[in-house]
Order: structure tokens, then sequence, then C-alpha cells
């Protein structure tokens, strides 16, 4: 892997000069000025500005340039929309930053084998803009759904509030493209859901770059339930709330979504969206989605209103047309942008529990509130313990950017003490590979490096993420951000 002092006596101008012959001169990406868009990625707190960026349009374009920088021994770092929340698609020094927003096709619609193949550049909401007229629609949803890309999607195996019943990104790839870290083009998994052989899909998806470039993506898509209703329950307590959750998924309900916002999110996402549907006063509110046959949907509607009033709920609200089930969502997919106007800075993590200890953790969460002196506010897909506290704080306070990731990493440790995930779907990247040994052993680790190795023998792809390094999560964020660019003339 290429060193930062190495990084430095590098010579860009022939390796330029190979990009441009292969994308042409609009397609690299080399002044300053213009680099500074790509230094950093969700996770704002960690900058680093590439020394090269690369607007490649199809997967012929993305093998040459991953060829030319295997010759040239360079780094290179793929990413979609800059959406991410973990610092996974974050520049090092030296690298070359493979941009795959350009690669924004829709190749092909089969809705009778209810399959789209995209390039990774799709956004996430235009692969269901493009089948719903059919009926059909495509599940995973993360709440920047209107702006990420499926390729990051594919990276970090997103979510979304539909995950509980209909999973993750891994759940509905059915086949992939992919440029490995040598510049070879392959084929993973295919047109259906069982192929025979190793699961080389299931791999891929979720290693955050490490293994390669999707450029292609095969798709799952879903027929449109015949009925769907969207339920608000607003709770006096936490507790009752996460016990209501606990409470529909023993009756044996699967709801479509499950989502729970506390007081704090609430009043945030109320004085941005201004829905007017959630009570300013209630302590947590639980966002329950029922879907399937009409009649299933209408029994299941009553079983959830009776089983949130059995755990206090106070009022119980529903919507069946899509105007009003939206108006009910619109706060809950708003809430990471609300909470901007709370706080000048804010630090999201994202966490996975058992549905069980909900009252447990959340409490303990709060009593890291207390003891750091941080505001917390938590909104999270309470169906499948996906947690999503987010710390609020001003980094224009040196030292507090320190203080907060502490924060954040005692969260992750509650998570795996209680049988829980350091990650439910943003992924490790960057910010919380140094948690990776309070969830996985020496053996475990060095199993998944052996499966990096294979891949990405030279180290060359979006190295320095997923697994520990000798720094501390907090020493790693000041070091970039403290990082300068430097030879800006060396073009």
């Amino acid at each position: 892997m290429l060193t930062q002092e190495k990084s430095e006596k590098v010579n860009w101008k022939p390796i330029i000069k190979e990009f441009e012959a292969v994308l042409g001169k609009k397609g690299v990406i080399k002044r300053q000025e213009e680099l500074i868009t790509y230094e950093c990625d969700g996770l704002a707190s960690y900058r680093q500005r590439p020394d090269v960026a690369v607007l490649p349009k199809t997967t012929e374009q993305v093998a040459e340039v991953v060829k030319i920088c295997n010759k040239y021994s360079v780094p290179f770092i793929a990413r979609g929309s800059g959406t991410g929340l973990s610092g996974g698609a974050l520049p090092i020094q030296g690298c070359v930053l493979i941009v795959t927003s350009l690669m924004r096709q829709i190749l092909n619609v089969d809705l009778d084998n209810q399959r789209v193949v995209v390039q990774p550049g799709v956004i996430n909401n235009w692969v269901t803009q493009t089948v719903s007229g059919a009926g059909f629609y495509y599940a995973p949803d993360p709440s920047s759904q209107i702006i990420c890309s499926i390729g990051g999607n594919v990276a970090e195996n997103s979510g979304g509030v539909h995950c509980l019943k209909y999973g993750v990104t891994t759940n509905h790839v059915l086949g992939l493209k992919v440029v490995t870290a040598n510049g070879d083009i392959v084929d993973l998994g295919g047109q259906v859901p069982e192929m025979p052989g190793y699961d080389l899909t299931g791999i891929f998806v979720g290693s955050e770059g490490t293994l390669g470039i999707a450029t292609e993506i095969t798709l799952r898509i879903l027929k449109s339930a015949e009925s769907i209703c969207v339920l608000l329950a607003d709770f006096t307590s936490v507790e009752a709330a996460g016990a209501a959750v606990s409470d529909i998924i023993s009756a044996g309900i699967i709801p479509g979504g499950m989502e729970m916002m506390d007081n704090m999110s609430i009043n945030a996402v109320e004085d941005v969206t201004a829905t007017n549907c959630y009570p300013r006063d209630a302590v947590a509110i639980l966002l329950v989605e029922i879907d399937g046959l009409d009649v299933e949907v209408k029994a299941n509607k009553q079983r959830v209103i009776d089983i949130c009033k059995q755990n206090g709920a106070r009022n119980v609200t529903s919507a069946n047309d899509p105007e009003t089930r939206l108006k009910l969502w619109k706060g809950r997919k708003a809430a990471f942008a609300a909470a901007g106007h709370l706080s000048p800075d804010y630090y999201v993590q994202d966490g996975v529990i058992p549905r069980t200890q909900l009252p447990y953790v959340l409490q303990e969460i709060e009593n890291l509130s207390e003891k750091f002196g941080y505001k917390i506010a938590n909104v999270f897909h309470a169906g499948d313990g996906n947690l999503h506290p987010l710390i609020l704080f001003d980094n224009s306070i040196p030292g507090e950017l320190e203080k907060v990731e502490e924060v954040g990493g005692e969260i992750l440790k509650l998570c795996v003490k209680v049988g829980g995930s350091i990650s439910g779907e943003h992924g490790i990247g960057a910010d919380k590979k140094c948690y990776m040994p309070s969830m996985f052993s020496d053996a475990d680790l060095e199993t998944m490096q052996w499966v990096k190795q294979v891949f990405n023998s030279k180290g060359l792809a979006n190295p320095e993420k997923i697994f520990p390094t000798p720094r501390t999560c907090g020493e790693a964020a000041r070091a970039m951000s403290q990082n300068k660019f430097e030879n800006v003339e060396k073009f």
C-alpha cells in the first residue's frame, strides 16, 4: 500500500495522462478547488482531499482505471452519492477516487421475472419510480433514498424502514458485475435467487469497496401490496413504546416497518416538516406499517391498536390512503436532517440490539447523556433493534469531537454487551473499525482478512477501512481533520 511518504513522491502526470486517455479530460478531476467536493462523505467530521478523482461511465472504463491504479500501485476508493455515514468513501492521502455518479442508467427492466438491472450511480428511489406504474417497488428504503445510490447501498448493505419484514440490500441483490481489485471483470450471482457454488454475491454485498467495485447490479423487485395501513401510537414513556414493539412481534405480526422516535426527535421534525401529525408532548411515538392482503391488514391493524393501548398508548391514529401515509412517514424520513436544527453538529451512531433490550439500552444511553453532558436524540428501526442515536455537539469547540466519539464508542460497546452489533446498515468504514475487536475475536478478523486478501491482494481497494489499525478512532479523526493537503502544484 502507498504510504504518506511515498504518496508525496508519486509522479501523477503520467497517471493522469493515462486516465484522460480512457475517460477524456472532462472525466478526470485534478484541480484542488474541485476536489474539495470529494474530501468527505456524510460523516463530515473526517476529511481528506483525494489526489485525483475520475468519473467513469461504463464497466470497461472502471476496469481500465483500476488497471492503471495497479500499474502504478496507487490506492483507489469507490464513491457513489457520498451519503455514507461511516467514512466508507473517505479518501486517503495519495489515492484516486473512482466516482460512479455518472453511471446512472437503468439497463433492463424485466417485470415478468421481477428484476431490474442498474448501474451503481442509479438513485435508490429511481428504481421504485421506474416500476411503480406496473405495480412493483424496490423494498430497501434508507432515509436518504432520494439521493443515495444503489452502488453505495450494495457497498454498505443498507437497510431502511422496511427492512424488518423485507430484509436489507443483500436480500434483494440477485447478481453483480464486478471490477475486481486487479481490474478483471467478473459476474457474481445471476438472474435467479438460488445459484450453485459459493455465495460470492453475499460476500461482496456489505464489503464496503474492499473487494472491488460493482458496476452492474441485478435487483429483485416486489409486487405492491393489496392494502397498506400506517399506525401512529404515542406514549408517555419510552419503556412503554419498547414493550409494545416486543409484544407486536411476539403476537406473530411482522409489520412492513416499525419505527420509534423520542421527544427530542419528534419536536425537531415538527419544527422542520410541520406535519402536525406527531404530538409534541409525547415522550415517544411508534410508527407501524402493516401491509398484505386487505383482510390481513384489517385484522392486524386492530391487533396492533389493542397491543399499543395495552402498553399505555394515549392515542393511535391510522392512515390507509397514500397521501396521509406519506405524511406520517415524512417526519421519520426527515429525522436526520431535522437534527441539524437542534445543534451546530451531530454525530450519528448505528448499532443493533435485541428488541427485548430496548428499555434497558435506552436508559443506559440516557445515563451516558447525563455523564458526558451531551444531548442525545433517538431515532431507530424499532422492529429489528437498529438504533440511530444522534449525539448533539459543537465541533467548533476544541476537543468536542473526540469526546463525542467516546460517547459513540460507549454506545457501541453497550450494543455488543447486550448481544447486538456495532452496525446495522451504515457499515464500519473509517469510523468504527477500532471497535471490531469488541465484537470479533482475532481468529474472526484474521479469517475476514483472508477473504479480503483473495480479492484485494495488493490492498489497493479502499484501504484503511473496516479492519482495526494501531490508532484509536479518536486519533484517526484528529489525524484526518488536521491533515492539510499539500503539493498543490504537482500537476
